[in-house]
């Protein structure tokens, strides 16, 4: 069985013991996180669609890891000007494992 949630904007496909890097969700390592919004749910044949999510399905997840990921550098030059602009950025990240996958 997988499932199609979404968290921080992105959409991401799960089935269960995954483990996924998502954006910083609030919580400490080894806590429960619980996904309610889920676009999808199915195996096989059997698809659950929703419009825009299913109702009563949930996708059960274990906190792994706060992390953050790697540095990005946004850098910005105007030759011949003497003007350039330098600005980094790391972004907070979540990683969880799937423990369960209800349907409804």
């Amino acid at each position: 069985m997988y499932a199609v949630i979404k968290t921080g904007g992105k959409q991401y496909r799960v089935s269960k013991d995954d483990v996924v890097t998502i954006e910083r969700v609030s919580g400490d390592a080894g806590g429960k996180v619980e996904f309610d919004q889920v676009l999808m749910v199915g195996s096989g044949s059997d698809i659950k669609l929703g419009a825009p999510i299913v109702s009563g399905a949930k996708v059960i997840a274990e906190l792994v890891e706060q992390s953050r990921g790697p540095k990005l550098i946004a850098f910005k030059k105007r030759r011949r000007k003497n003007s350039r602009r330098k600005k980094g950025h790391r972004q907070d990240l979540s990683i969880v494992r799937i423990t369960d996958i209800t349907g409804a």
